[in-house]
């Protein structure tokens, strides 16, 4: 029987990221720390910081993963709408929790004090817990299988910190690289032939062209070590044997 697959899926929210201004570092960063719990990034989506959107995404991912996760517009602003949009997801009221209210005055003592604004981010979706953030106060929030993040990248990772070793998850996924100066398609049938042959591996083929040639990289994931270097070890004497050099940990 096949091992169980544990999946995530990420709503990426926030205008600035679709409009260019600022480069999301948060998926790839996700995306490490879930494979260490055991569980696989699934799909991604970016959304503007318009209500319906953030509910949309939000109730589709959670349904056909086993946690979502939000970045962004969790702040103190007028358009960190996320809580308020998760709410009307859940269909539940936003309320002020007291855990977060106290991080906050605490947080904010020798800042000038909890103003009108801070007191937004103690803001929750009624029924929520609190994620620990001990970067600046504000906490991160789960509300059953959501997790609500900050944006900023380092902040988010601290949540994540705190989330270590709390989620169900699997096996994580093991990968190993193997490189050639060769054009894809010439090898095609090798790669799928391969995978095919070898359940619960998957092989991602990167292509690139450097200092006037074609090359790529092949990428084996799996969570057993031992099937994957078994892989790669294919991949490099099919390469080795169609007159290709395989470059081990990719060119």
């Amino acid at each position: 029987m096949a091992a169980r697959i544990w999946t995530a899926g990420l709503v990426v929210i926030g205008d600035e990221i679709l409009s260019g201004r600022t480069q999301d570092k948060n998926i790839a960063q996700l995306a490490t720390w879930l494979n260490a719990q055991g569980i696989r990034l699934a799909e991604v989506r970016v959304v503007p910081d318009q209500q319906a959107a953030i509910v949309e995404a939000v109730n589709t991912l959670r349904a056909r993963n086993d946690y979502c996760f939000t970045t962004g517009g969790i702040g103190p602003t007028h358009d960190d709408i996320t809580v308020d949009a998760i709410a009307a997801a859940l269909g539940v009221p936003v309320v002020v929790h007291a855990e977060a209210r106290a991080a906050l005055a605490d947080y904010y003592a020798s800042k000038g004090g909890l103003t009108e604004a801070r007191l937004r981010m103690a803001r929750v979706p009624e029924g929520a817990e609190l994620i620990v953030n001990r970067m600046s106060g504000a906490p991160g929030i789960r509300w059953g299988n959501i997790f609500i993040l900050a944006g900023v990248p380092h902040i988010a990772a601290g949540m994540l910190d705190a989330l270590t070793g709390t989620l169900e998850g699997g096996l994580p996924v093991v990968s190993r690289t193997v490189g050639c100066w060769v054009a894809e398609s010439e090898i095609a049938d090798l790669l799928g032939e391969t995978e095919r042959a070898h359940e619960g591996v998957s092989i991602g083929s990167y292509p690139f062209f450097r200092d006037g040639r074609v090359g790529a990289n092949f990428v084996v994931r799996a969570t057993d070590a031992a099937l994957v270097d078994r892989v790669i070890a294919i991949l490099a004497d099919g390469l080795e044997a169609r007159g290709f050099e395989a470059v081990d940990g990719g060119i």
